[in-house]
């Protein structure tokens, strides 16, 4: 029989495809846990860099030891216990209805339509004392929507770190969020006023050191107007009304932090 006829090509050409399928599950399967495994330890390594906890020479888990993982239900600001670390995915909750809301268009100051219900939040504490609370926010730049970790002082209200790890924006103009220098910039910034009114801002230019609001300020980013105002509209989602306003204030009150 000759082994150039349609039939045994057709065969080849099956045989062929099994084989690759085959090859190509077993490798997803046996790389999934592997792809987990860095997933996770790329967040926790950006939620140590945002509190300033990274230290050479020790592992990631030995930093994190330290950092407590909670949930909170973003419409309460009270803690959320009817979940376990580790078994949350913010991305997928938001395209899970129960677990997501829709954003009123005049309210969705960082253009991100949906957000989850729920949020993932991290305590630092010393010998049970909480040391700083660690945010993740998010909101749309010029190209893509921006993933950061913020860190504040134990009252909620002055920037100690703060880290972008996940973004599409231009390099050299609204990449720069990732400059060093600049977010360097924001430590030791007041996110609220005396009344606890949201004050932080991102500026179109530079900030002016001898104003009183300049506590509250920091520059923009030059020659990226839309990627800072992302910035700015994120922030004061994030940390407004519908966002972290309400559990910063009950973490405040003696005892929340306990859950």
């Amino acid at each position: 029989m000759r082994n150039d006829t349609i039939g045994k090509t057709i065969l080849v050409a099956v045989l062929l495809c099994v084989v690759c399928s085959v090859l190509v599950s077993t490798a997803a399967v046996r790389l999934k846990s592997l792809q987990t495994e860095n997933k996770e330890a790329f967040t926790r390594t950006n939620i140590l860099k945002a509190a300033g906890l990274l230290e050479e020479g020790k592992s990631i888990d030995e930093l994190f030891s330290n950092i407590e993982v909670k949930y909170v239900d973003l419409e309460t600001g009270e803690f959320y216990n009817d979940l376990e670390p580790g078994t949350f995915d913010p991305r997928k909750a938001v395209k899970d209805p129960s677990f997501s809301q829709t954003i009123p268009k005049d309210q969705d100051l960082a253009n991100i339509k949906v957000r989850s219900k729920i949020a993932e939040i991290y305590l630092v504490k010393d010998n049970g004392k909480l040391q700083t609370i660690i945010l993740p926010v998010h909101g749309k730049g010029l190209w893509s929507t921006m993933y950061a970790f913020l860190a504040l002082d134990a009252n909620g209200n002055t920037v100690t770190g703060f880290s972008f790890y996940d973004h599409a924006e231009t390099p050299g103009l609204g990449g720069e969020i990732e400059n060093p220098d600049w977010l360097e910039s924001w430590q030791g910034k007041k996110i609220y006023d005396d009344e606890w009114n949201l004050a932080i801002d991102v500026l179109k230019g530079n900030v002016d050191a001898s104003k009183p609001e300049a506590k509250h300020q920091v520059d923009g980013l030059a020659g990226a107007t839309l990627t800072t105002v992302g910035v700015r509209n994120l922030m004061k989602y994030w940390l407004g009304d519908s966002g972290f306003k309400n559990f910063l204030a009950n973490i405040r009150k003696e005892g929340a932090v306990n859950g």
